[in-house]
């Protein structure tokens, strides 16, 4: 009898609950909580973004450049005497261009005087110990570092992979690109491999990859190294020694090559792997200069070069199109990092940092072969020691 009267307690105290939470829902609004509003866009102030990229003090000392992304770490590229800066430009202030429609995101840099390099590392849990250096487009005008240099900084950071902000001077300064650019290109080259083991670095997975004029960059530091090492052995340099080959090379929309200024550009036997890519009938001029470089390195039988000439796309600053990773539309010419990302891992430059790449080893054993000889089919000059026509010299010898 006891336990009937208790559950019909139960049971007249659940249906009053229920019973005061009809009568709650059944309210006005106006007895309720007062509801949510929500302010029109044109009400709502747009955050000030935390971190805005600026460039360095003006002094009476050679200028000392800025990181122009959170995290980066900047050297400049040559001691303050070096011959190959200009002493009466090396205090000027460099000039950013900021976008209009993101707050707080660098599009360009000009009035650069004292090249630099700006190192961002892959994280300690996944680093592959692979680095590539980015080579900004712009027509030697401007140095356009946002589409083309800083969005892949997070971009192969997911791959572990270590990325450098290629500064290099520039045509508008008063600088020639085919040589104190192209310097400046080779230079960072030896300078990161210099500091690799500091760095957890693999010196030998440093690449460069170039776009449109930094792809001009990219493709003579692809044939012009052993040049420029042998111009810069003087053993008062602090980088004598070291190599400014890149281990891989990336072209991507590029400018004229060697081989279009000078088609008999020597090509050197032991020059590195390289990816090229580049809208087609969008971008005509642009893709010849990529078939240009493809067919050099083809008649020279270097190994592992992969080139893709897309049916879509057009250059940067055509029709809204802006390069790099931004601005894409869907178009296939938009997704060539990831060919690019699936290159780089066949030939091991994803695998762990200790294990020697694919690249590597392939070039090892093309440079081991015999020459091909003649009548076995059209072949580019390769680079031989009695060769009498080496490739153009970059630069004098640092003092």
């Amino acid at each position: 009898m006891f336990r009937i009267v208790v559950l019909l307690l139960a049971l007249f105290a659940h249906s009053k609950v229920v019973a005061q939470e009809t009568s709650n829902s059944s309210q006005s609004p106006a007895a309720q909580s007062p509801p949510i509003v929500i302010q029109p866009a044109d009400n709502i102030a747009i955050p000030q973004p935390s971190w805005i990229p600026n460039p360095g003090e003006a002094t009476d000392k050679p200028y000392q450049p800025r990181a122009i992304l959170p995290g980066g770490v900047v050297m400049t590229l040559y001691p303050p005497d070096s011959t190959y800066l200009k002493q009466d430009r090396i205090t000027e202030v460099e000039r950013y261009s900021l976008s209009d429609s993101v707050p707080g995101r660098i599009n360009s840099i000009v009035n650069i005087h004292n090249p630099s390099i700006e190192i961002h590392f892959a994280s300690p849990s996944n680093n592959t110990g692979s680095v590539v250096i980015l080579a900004a487009g712009g027509g030697h005008r401007t140095l356009n570092v946002g589409t083309e240099s800083a969005d892949f900084v997070p971009y192969f950071f997911n791959y572990g992979v270590n990325t450098v902000i290629l500064r290099n001077r520039l045509r508008s300064d008063g600088y020639e690109p085919f040589t104190d650019a192209t310097r400046d290109a080779l230079q960072a080259i030896r300078l990161v491999r210099k500091h690799a083991e500091t760095w957890k670095f693999d010196p030998n997975r440093i690449g460069i990859m170039g776009f449109s004029a930094g792809a001009e960059l990219s493709a003579r530091a692809a044939v012009q190294f052993e040049q420029y090492d042998a111009d810069n052995s003087d053993p008062n340099d602090p980088l004598a020694g070291v190599s400014s080959r890149p281990d891989f090379v990336g072209v991507i929309y590029p400018g004229p090559s060697p081989f279009t200024t000078s088609p008999e550009t020597v090509v050197p036997r032991n020059t590195p792997p390289s990816f090229i890519a580049c809208p087609g009938a969008g971008d005509r001029v642009h893709a010849k200069w990529a078939i240009d470089y493809f067919s050099a390195m083809l008649e020279a039988s270097i190994p592992n070069v992969e080139m893709h000439i897309y049916g879509n796309g057009r250059h940067p600053g055509d029709r809204g199109m802006t390069g790099g990773l931004t601005f894409r539309n869907g178009i296939p010419f938009g997704k060539w990092q990831d060919r690019y990302i699936e290159w780089f891992d066949d030939l091991g430059f994803l695998s762990a940092a200790e294990i020697e790449t694919k690249a590597a080893l392939d070039s090892k054993e093309f440079v081991n072969q015999p020459p091909r000889r003649s009548g076995e089919g059209r072949r580019r000059r390769t680079a031989q020691p009695s060769q009498t026509s080496p490739p153009p010299t970059v630069g004098q010898p640092q003092q």
